[in-house]
């Protein structure tokens, strides 16, 4: 009996898919307001991923059995969810490695080679529906096509044809992949050494789901019965490949938006201690943003009001002592970026003084000098104020540039 209460439900996998990337895209990471936005509609390869993506879902769905009784009763021809689902999944192996061939060698080099990929087969796809046509499959099954029609004409070459394509794609794209990591000849590591590595199980249990088939249908050839390597133990390894190639697909891309995004997060904190010395000094322009903004217009909105604001002090900004303070450094064990960091912030501080009892400076120092190093003033007035403050005063007594606070 062909019953299918028990089959493995494919559509979990897909809604697992879906529901991983809509939220990653739309809720994690402010998807309208995120440079992977930007990136989606300007990178073609990050636009293959997100269709390749969308294309597992129709795939997982269809080769659900009630999605097939649906097909036939709509269609009223028995058992034409088999050819559509074997294209299906012809179609989803093709876009696999038609990407990893993208993705590795790039779109130019690998032009020849899609353009075959894909010329052999849409003949495969071609062929299929033909050899459904020729092949008398009144008897619909659900689960057991495969094997129920494995010794029938045109039904047997058919099934042979579907898994030997499918199989093939398979060994392509995993030879590849294994070219990828393995070879010596391309750098892999971080999100995508990952994704590859998530790929290439994907890839063995393909083969295994082949494999599974092909056995089931050979021991009908020879008059066993192996039928649950086909209806049971296929169906299950192929919804494991389907979420772990999906996830192999978009890990690198997300991984790196998901390391853009702690790097600005990282950056934002970093401006912390100077973007507070400007705020408790009332020398900080414009207003502050909303604790609920993207961290990527969190980190623009802080960066820029910083900027201005040391703008704004430039005419105060002393030249002379920069230098001074930045020799003093020295004679506290402190030399390189620390040392710029350093002075840059006595010059800050000064400038914060004297703006209210000075005039502006006919030989100030080029804002740009500030400009350049924010990230070393914040790390300076977090990690050595005592210093700061020591220099401060002997540099300021002896150039008498401004009153010490």
């Amino acid at each position: 009996m062909d019953s299918y209460e028990d089959y493995v439900d494919y559509r979990w996998p897909a809604a697992l898919v879906v529901a991983a990337l809509a939220t990653r895209l739309l809720t994690r990471t402010r998807f309208w307001t995120n440079p992977l936005r930007t990136r989606l509609w300007t990178d073609p390869l990050l636009r293959a991923v997100m269709g390749l993506l969308i294309l597992s879902v129709p795939v997982c769905v269809f080769v659900t059995p009630p999605m097939i009784v649906w097909v036939n009763q709509t269609t009223g021809v028995p058992n034409l969810a088999a050819p559509w689902v074997y294209t299906l999944l012809t179609i989803f192996s093709t876009a696999c490695l038609l990407l990893v061939l993208v993705w590795q060698l790039g779109a130019e080099r690998a032009r020849p080679a899609v353009r075959w990929v894909i010329a052999v087969y849409a003949a495969v796809v071609v062929a299929l529906w033909v050899l459904f046509v020729l092949a008398d499959t009144p008897v619909e099954r659900v689960r057991d096509f495969d094997t129920y029609y494995a010794n029938t004409p045109y039904a047997r070459e058919l099934i042979v044809l579907y898994l030997l394509a499918h199989a093939v794609a398979g060994m392509v794209t995993s030879g590849l992949i294994g070219i990828w990591l393995f070879s010596g000849r391309y750098e892999v590591r971080g999100w995508l050494r990952g994704g590859l590595v998530l790929l290439g199980i994907c890839y063995v249990l393909n083969l295994a789901f082949d494999a599974l088939k092909l056995t089931a249908i050979v021991a009908r050839w020879t008059g066993h019965d192996l039928d649950w390597l086909s209806t049971k133990a296929a169906p299950t390894v192929g919804a494991s490949s389907v979420v772990l190639g999906s996830l192999g697909f978009l890990l690198p891309h997300v991984g790196e938006d998901l390391k853009d995004r702690w790097k600005a997060r990282a950056a934002y904190r970093r401006l912390e201690p100077l973007h507070r010395t400007l705020t408790e000094a009332g020398a900080l322009v414009g207003f502050s943003s909303t604790r609920r903004a993207d961290v990527y217009l969190a980190l623009a909105h802080r960066d820029t009001r910083i900027r201005d604001s040391i703008l704004k002090l430039a005419p105060h900004l002393d030249a002379a002592l920069w230098d001074s303070a930045r020799e003093e450094t020295f004679r506290h064990g402190v030399a390189g970026e620390d040392a710029d960091g350093i002075a840059s912030a006595v010059v800050l501080l000064a400038a914060l003084d004297a703006r209210s009892t000075s005039s502006p400076r006919d030989d100030a120092l080029a804002p740009q000098k500030l400009l350049g190093a924010l990230h070393l003033i914040a790390d300076a007035l977090r990690r050595h104020p005592s210093t700061i403050e020591k220099v401060r005063r002997r540099c300021v007594t002896s150039t008498g540039s401004t009153s010490t606070s």
